[in-house]
């Protein structure tokens, strides 16, 4: 039974990924910021806005044994009408975010030994999309501190991240709302289908376990083929 801590553990595929591990007999602490969700055998909830300048992390066990920073946002507009304000917060929430979380649970990763870190950007980063620059700009730093602290924090804590393709969470409700729109998305990928929650879930959980053993500073394209063929 391993320790993990999963950011946004309350919706989309941090929600299906706490279950995941949860139900593999891990104790898993999940945060929630909008959604209050019941503590389970296995699973321990706490409020936590990551964006608040000071963060409480007191919940948490003497070591972890990994953590998921699953925080993000999909706001997509022409380069012209994003304000630079905007370009801030998205920057705060996926990145900084992710900063401080990580810099105040590194000595309960340390303490465990062994430990696995699991970050997400996006296939936009690689491919490059109209309208997606206030996105993709987040991500891509998230992508350059992924390998950096792989760098760093080798040979105990291994660092992945995930490029996911266009997930059907709410997060992507506005892009998925409706049979249409799903099959318009689905059609743009190789395998023909929207990825789900749980094929996200499925990677993340991969990378937090010891059969990832030999990996770490990789960005994981998960992206039903789009980044690679066509």
């Amino acid at each position: 039974m391993l320790n993990y801590l999963i950011i946004g553990g309350s919706s989309g595929i941090g929600k299906s990924l706490t279950h995941t591990l949860a139900e593999a007999g891990h104790q898993v602490y999940a945060t929630y910021n909008t959604q209050a969700q019941d503590n389970t055998l296995n699973i321990h909830y706490s409020f936590l806005d990551v964006m608040e300048e000071e963060i409480n992390l007191d919940f948490l066990p003497e070591a972890l044994d990994g953590i998921v920073y699953c925080p993000g946002s999909i706001n997509l507009k022409p380069f012209s009408r994003i304000k630079l304000a905007a370009f801030e917060e998205d920057y705060k929430l996926q990145v900084l975010g992710a900063i401080k979380v990580l810099q105040a649970v590194l000595p309960k990763l340390k303490s465990a030994g062994q430990a696995s870190i699991v970050l997400f950007s996006t296939v936009a980063v690689q491919l490059g999309f109209n309208f997606h620059t206030q996105v993709a700009t987040s991500k891509g730093a998230i992508e350059g501190l992924t390998k950096s602290l792989a760098a760093e924090l080798a040979p105990t804590i291994r660092v992945n991240a995930i490029a996911p393709s266009l997930t059907d969470t709410p997060l992507a409700a506005k892009l998925l709302g409706n049979e249409e729109k799903k099959e318009a998305n689905a059609q743009r990928h190789p395998l023909k289908k929207v990825g789900s929650p749980e094929d996200i879930a499925e990677m993340a959980a991969f990378l937090l376990s010891d059969k990832s053993s030999w990996m770490t500073g990789q960005i994981i394209h998960l992206d039903g083929g789009m980044s690679s063929i066509k």
